[in-house]
């Protein structure tokens, strides 16, 4: 058994193809954390509507009551017109799922990252592009990478809901 005094040694690895994405994806959703907070300019790459996926964050949201996930995106209409796998999860967890919109002005932001709380991330510097890294551990670039979502948070309005009265 490990010690919990003991400092955690920093973990970081790339990935190149799409296939090495979603496992990175999914070894971020197996982590231990509160608040999972989503960049993505449409979420096309992150597949909300693979059952496997779905699967996958609804275990992390369900491990406790304190969970949450933030999403934004610069066009929602990927997760509301091809995604209803996604949009049935957002029904079902609509009490700790939010998903906003950027405004006009930042749009040109074009990576893509998931950070959990301020230890692990996924990042994508290109979000068209599947390279990119994994960091599991990494407090100082994680802690970063938090504050960065908060402004992009900042600079977005609720969009997506799960019912079509937006209640």
């Amino acid at each position: 058994m490990s010690d919990p005094t003991e400092p955690v040694t920093p973990e970081y690895q790339r990935f190149d193809t799409e296939a090495d994405f979603q496992t990175a994806v999914d070894r971020l959703l197996e982590q231990n954390g509160r608040e999972l907070r989503v960049f993505d300019p449409d979420l096309e790459g992150l597949r909300l509507n693979s059952p496997a996926r779905i699967e996958r964050i609804e275990r992390f949201l369900l491990a406790s009551r304190t969970r949450r996930l933030y999403i934004v995106v610069h066009d929602p209409e990927y997760l509301m017109r091809r995604c209803p796998r996604g949009m049935r999860l957002l029904a079902r967890f609509s009490h700790v799922i939010q998903v906003n919109r950027t405004i006009e002005e930042i749009r040109e932001v074009q990576d893509a990252f998931l950070v959990l709380d301020a230890e692990h991330y996924v990042r994508r510097p290109v979000a068209r592009f599947f390279r990119g890294a994994i960091g599991i551990h990494d407090e100082t670039e994680a802690l970063a990478m938090r504050s960065r979502f908060g402004e992009i948070w900042s600079a977005s309005l609720p969009s997506v809901s799960a019912t079509t009265l937006g209640l």
